[in-house]
């Protein structure tokens, strides 16, 4: 059922998982330690759900881990009834653990009359009865205030650019922001493999046409360099081919997609097998099935940070550490989910 981790005999640490992607949860667990609690759901025939567990949760610390993959309406409301189930229980304290959170691009009002989807997600899960939120890349950092509470907000930064360190030479690297929002992102890139230069697109979002961008010109140097285009996510990607279109024509020598939520909905894969791109790096923070990957893309574990934040939290340690990489302990053999 759980792992007693650290000095106090009586301190229990329980992960709980829905059913949104399995073999996410497997692996969490494996590098945590431990196995996820057994859990009853299912659906009943009008599309309502049932949750419950069959082992005592009273006096646990508990992580709920549930990744929104598609249907993510579905399964941010089967998290939302973990959530409530094991508030009811007598759980210590609930822990909502996912890696990718769902509605986390609308965390402002773009128009009159628009909802803040993001602030209600996070309001949700409060009133489910949740003590903490731990989550990765989310999609603006400043959503960590929307929860009267602690939000541990993970990056995956450390686990790809160990990748991008080894995979490929740096000598004539430029990291490219695909537009302004991701600046800061980039520069930190920029700066933690060793000062490289940095280029960002210049680009214009139309607000009442989902998913729709369009690139107007480069900020900086890309002619004859390497360039390493860092987003938090690929959805449709559109965009992120019209940057590489961009800087192609601009004369780099060759792009690098680097992104920590491959979404590839609709037309994704098909756009990016027709991009002339170098490789794409992608987490499995959602499922990457394989019939969405391509010979050019590789799938990097989410799992050792995962259970390196759930670990950090139970042992009242230090969760802001994980910036600067993962814990040796938390190395698994194969760090690639491919």
């Amino acid at each position: 059922m759980s792992a007693i981790l650290g000095g106090e005999p009586t301190k229990r640490l329980a992960l709980v998982t829905g059913r949104s992607y399995p073999e996410q949860a497997q692996a969490t667990a494996e590098c945590l330690g431990t196995v996820p609690l057994e859990t009853t759901a299912y659906d009943f025939a009008n599309g309502e759900m049932y949750v419950r567990y069959t082992e005592p949760v009273r006096g646990a610390d508990v992580f709920v881990l549930q990744s929104h993959t598609d249907p993510i309406n579905k399964w941010i409301m089967e998290q939302l009834l973990m959530v409530d189930a094991l508030k009811r229980a007598s759980a210590r304290s609930i822990t909502v653990v996912a890696p990718f959170l769902g509605y986390s691009r609308q965390d402002k009002k773009g128009q009159g009359r628009e909802p803040i989807t993001a602030r209600l997600i996070f309001d949700l899960f409060q009133t489910a009865g949740a003590d903490r939120i731990m989550t990765i890349d989310l999609h603006a950092s400043q959503e960590q205030g929307f929860f009267d509470g602690p939000v541990d907000h993970l990056t995956a930064m450390p686990v790809l650019l160990d990748y991008v360190k080894n995979s490929m030479p740096l000598g004539n690297a430029t990291i490219v922001s695909p537009d302004g929002g991701r600046i800061k992102v980039s520069e930190r890139w920029a700066s933690k493999l060793g000062g490289l230069p940095l280029a960002f697109i210049h680009k214009t979002r139309d607000v009442t046409r989902p998913n729709h961008a369009v690139a107007h010109g480069i900020i900086g140097e890309v002619r004859g360099r390497d360039c390493v285009v860092v987003d938090d996510m690929i959805d449709t990607a559109g965009t992120i081919c019209e940057a590489v279109r961009t800087l192609n024509e601009a004369g780099a020598k060759s792009v690098t997609l680097v992104a920590t939520h491959g979404l590839l909905s609709g037309p994704a894969v098909e756009r990016l097998k027709d991009c002339d791109v170098r490789e794409i790096v992608l987490m499995d923070t959602v499922p990457v099935p394989e019939e969405k990957r391509l010979p050019n893309m590789t799938v990097l574990s989410i799992a050792p940070l995962l259970a390196a934040g759930m670990k950090s939290v139970f042992e009242s340690g230090s969760v802001s550490g994980l910036m600067d990489g993962l814990p040796e302990d938390m190395h698994p053999r194969n760090l690639y989910a491919r």
